[in-house]
This record gives structure tokens, sequence and C-alpha cells, in this order.
């Protein structure tokens, strides 16, 4: 009777070996997608299952649906183009958060419609309180705006129409900003002001205050502004940093971004993050640089690295610093003067001894160090500093921008292994005024220079630098692949153009390597973090035009379905 009932057993046994574990089910299956996985071992699939925080299939659709049950959830995507979750590789959230709350500059045309604005917040809020704002750039105005030094416009009329609010309006950059008569009186700041080191309070040919104020001049305005703001109790502080939090968060999911990488953060600001991780309350994962500590806190950089915190929501594990400004303020540090402002080669906005000093503090404690270096010289440099501290080629240290590289120093970055942490869009949003800063040689050479960088073997990141810029990757992504701008036809140098692959990894699998978290996220495979993006589009194969159109459908962080568009 053993030998009726042993085959019968052994049937029974095999039989039930073939079946997903019960808790290996999924929660969520996606089908029939054009599915792009950025791992070259399985680069194509039409479905993935997921557990919770975890992929548990990447295939066919058979082998996803053997992952169901009548507790999961199924979505049948008729083909559309399925990415791993799209990683935001610079930007600044907390300022994006805030910039979505306060006046939105990005879209002005002119200096009159600024002071339109202005006028209108001001109407509309409390005198004496402050008015911020953000996103004008004066080399995209289609307007005359009057008398200008540099471009730079005067304060006059913008203060005659906030005449009862201290006005405080940042360039696009971050780099430089526009304050009212109301708001310097505050500050204290009078024709006799002298520039601090590393800034400079624009001023006409008389000595008289435009209102502009440049790297480390921006001080001046916005300390009285954090006065004012720090009469605030800390309840009430927490409150409004979780109110732009919900709106950066909202507005980088509608966009496809899973994952963002955040180019500085203030220590009280990462207690905040890491408040809202540890209790649930972040919807896309923070890795987190921690802006730039003055060498007297140094020390306060030992509670750091912290990785995965709230499981897998929070990450510090970076420093950031500063060694210059930007191009279109003209504070990138040149090794020659600027074209269009001859003897002037920029600011030098932190001594080369201080960046040293934070850089021996990174490697003693394991810690990134990201250095924001736009002009050549600010790019050797750190460079330098780089290959002085560094311990070794996998520290993945990161120059952020890496705008504008002297030719020789090109191959530094991949003999050194420095991420060129470099955000596509800035190429053709500053395109109009590159050639007028550096003149057509150094800009053909060394401006925005991908492909020389890569065929080099240096490791990119791509990103928006948002608020500078909108998050939207989108238009990351057509800057990548045509280096146009959607308005016009001509090409910023077309050589240094990515292909559309290397566009896609620039924001998924080579954004988590420059994290140092390419074994969790950055592509679809089982085990990792179930972050996914789906598109209306093919944005490997589509025309490139319509990489501006492609909707977002699903953003998925962590096998929840964070956001939902239209279909």
């Amino acid at each position: 009777m053993r030998y009726c009932i042993l085959p019968a057993v052994l049937l029974l046994l095999a039989a039930a070996c073939t079946q997903t574990n019960p808790a290996d089910k999924a929660t969520l299956i996606l089908l029939n997608g054009a599915v792009w996985t950025a791992d070259s071992l399985q680069p194509t699939a039409e479905a993935i299952a997921m557990r919770g925080e975890r992929i548990l299939f990447v295939g066919d659709n058979a082998g996803a649906q053997a992952f169901a049950s009548d507790s999961t959830q199924v979505i049948n995507l008729d083909g559309a183009f399925v990415t791993p979750g799209f990683i935001e590789g610079h930007g600044h959230f907390s300022a994006l958060g805030r910039a979505l709350q306060n006046l939105n500059l990005m879209p002005t045309k002119s200096w009159q419609e600024i002071i339109r604005l202005a006028g209108e917040k001001a109407a509309a809020t409390p005198k004496g309180a402050w008015i911020e704002g953000r996103g004008w750039h004066q080399e995209k105005w289609n307007q005359d705006a009057g008398p200008v030094v540099n471009g730079y416009p005067f304060h006059d009329a913008l203060s005659a129409a906030t005449p009862d609010h201290p006005v405080v309006l940042h360039h696009a950059s971050g780099h430089a900003l526009l304050a009212n008569q109301q708001a310097m009186e505050r500050a204290g700041i009078s024709r006799e002001t002298p520039d601090p080191v590393g800034g400079r309070i624009v001023r006409d040919a008389a000595g008289r205050l435009t209102g502009v104020f440049e790297e480390n001049a921006m001080l001046l305005i916005e300390r009285p502004l954090e006065m004012w703001k720090n009469q605030r109790s800390e309840a009430q502080k927490q409150a409004d940093f979780d109110q732009s939090i919900r709106a950066a968060s909202a507005d980088c999911l509608s966009k496809g971004i899973c994952s963002f990488q955040d180019a500085g953060s203030s220590f009280w600001e990462i207690e905040q993050y890491k408040r809202l991780a540890e209790n649930g309350k972040l919807d896309l994962r923070l890795w987190i640089m921690v802006a730039q500590p003055p060498v007297s806190e140094l020390d306060r950089l030992a509670a750091f690295p912290q990785i995965g915190l709230g499981d897998g929501y929070c990450t510090v594990r970076a420093v950031k610093a500063y060694l210059d400004g930007a191009l279109g303020s003209y504070g990138a540090w040149l090794l020659e003067p600027y074209n269009d402002k001859p003897g002037f080669t920029g600011q030098n906005v932190t001594p080369a001894d201080t960046l040293a000093a934070i850089a021996a503090a990174c490697r003693d404690r394991g810690l990134q160090f990201c250095v924001h270096a736009i002009g050549d010289r600010a790019n050797r440099e750190t460079l330098r500093i780089f290959e002085q501290y560094a311990p070794g080629k996998d520290a993945r240290w990161r120059v952020e921008h890496a705008q504008h590289i002297a030719p020789e120093d090109i191959p530094r970055f991949a003999q050194q292994g420095v991420v060129a942490s470099m955000q596509a869009i800035h190429c053709t949003s500053d395109a109009p005024f590159v050639e007028k800063r550096l003149g057509a040689a150094r800009a053909r050479t060394g401006a925005y220079v991908w492909r020389d960088l890569l065929d080099s073997g240096a490791h990119l990141a791509n990103g928006t630098d948002t608020p500078v810029e909108d998050a939207d990757p989108r238009a990351c992504l057509y800057a990548s692949v045509t280096r146009k701008r959607p308005d016009n036809p001509i090409a910023f140098y077309p050589e240094q153009a990515m292909s559309r692959e290397e566009a896609l990894l620039s924001y998924t699998r080579w954004n988590a390597r420059a994290a140092f978290e390419e074994t969790e996220k950055g592509s679809l495979e089982k085990g990792k973090r179930a972050d996914v993006t789906v598109w209306s589009a093919n944005l490997l194969h589509c025309p490139a035009d319509s990489i501006l159109q492609a909707a977002v459908q699903y953003t998925i962080v962590g096998g929840k379905i964070r956001f939902a568009g239209k279909k």
C-alpha cells in the first residue's frame, strides 16, 4: 500500500513546488507594457510584478500573472512605455516647494510683467510682510527694461509698486537677487555699503544702487528676511515646511519623479525630512546633501552618513559646497575674462582652504563631497582639491553643474572617478547668452560637453536644478538629445548630444550610481525598489518633438501608485 501512496505524495509535492509562495504574491502587476529596464542583462520586458516595496518579477505577461492573487491589483498598460522610476539628479526640494507657494517668475518675459505681479501680490499681502519670488532672468526678456547695468534693471519701478512691503526676487539661477527699497532699508543697505568678499552689490558708474545683489552679497538681504521668518514658533515653522514639501512632492510625482537628489539642506531641514520619513509622510525618496557648513560646525558631520531612513525614503550621505556662481549673473569663475565683461573673471565664493577643510571632513567620515563649479577655473580648482583629498576613484565625489570645462581638464573626470552632475536643460536655457559670455571658441570646446565627457569614460548624472528650471524631466531629455530649445530650431553644438538611451540612463541608472544607490534603484530588476514611471509615448523611439508631449500615466513609488494621469 505504501508503494501506491508514495507516487501520489511525490506528485503533490512537485505540484506545490511549482506554485509561488503565498507570501510572494504580488500586490501590484503591470501587464502589456513596453518595458525598458535599464538592465543590460534583460533590456526589455512586457510585465512587472511587485510586492510592497520590492520588485518580484520582470519578464513576460504569463510570468507576472503567476504572482497574482485575488487581492492583487492588475493594470493593463495597453502598450504604454515603462521606465525605472525617474531620479532627479540635482535640485532643491524645499526651495521648489517654496517657489510653488511664492511668486513664480519663471514664465515672465519682461521687467514690466514682474513689476505687475509684485504689485498684485503686495495688494493681497498684509503691510510690512516680506514678499518673495524667484525665476526672473534678464537675458530672457523681450521688452526694454529701461536703464540697466550689465542687463540688470534698477529697482525704482518695483519699489514704487510695492511701497509698503520689503520685496526680494531671486534670479532664476539662485545666484543673484533683486531687492526693493523697503528690503534694502530693512537690511541697512546704502550707497556706502561695501561689497562683501565673494559678492557684489551692483551699482551704476555713479554708485547708485540698482537693487541687484550677486553671490555672497545676497546674504545682506537674506539675513533680515530670515530674521523675520524666525519670529514664527517652531510648530509654525514645521507646519510651513511640511506644506512646502507636500507641494514639491505633488509637483515631482506628477512629472514621473520617484527619487530626488537634494543639492543642499540645512541641519534643521534634514531633521524635518527625517521626521517626515520616519512617520511615513514622504511620498518620494530623498537623497540629501548637507548644505555647506561653516568650518566651525564641521564636527556636526559626525552624525552622518544616515542611509535608508523610513524604509528607504531618506538618505543623507553627502556635503554640498560652492566654489563659484552662475554664468548668467557673471558669477562663474573663469580662467580668462568674460567676453562681454572685459577684465572680469567671475566670483570665487568660497576660499580654497575652506573647501579643503570640508573635503578632509568628508574623507574622514565616508561622505561624498559635491562641489558647485560652473566656470572652467572653478572646475579646475575642484578637480585639484578632489585629487588631493578624495579617498580613491570610487569615492564618487561630484562636480555639480560642470558647465564649462577647459578641454585639457575633461579627461580628469574619468581619471579621478569624479561624477559630472550636469543639468542638460541648462545648456539650452542658457544658450542665448553662453556665446556672449564666453565667445564662440570657448563655448564650442568647453560648454556642456556631455559627449566629450562620456567618450572619455566619465560618469554623468542629469537633472534640472529645480526651481532654477522646471522639474519636468521631459524638457531635460529633449535638451539632452537635441541640444535645442522647443522655440528655436538651432541646436547648440549638437555634436555634444546624448543618444536616447544615454539620456534615459542619465535619469535612472546613472543617477542611482551617482548616489551609491544602484543596487536599490535605477533599473527594473527583481529585488530592487518598486519604483516605476509609465509614459504615454516610447521615449526611446518616438520623434524627438514627441518627448515634450509624453504624458505621465503612472508614478509608482515603493509599489504604490502615487500619481495617476489621464490615459
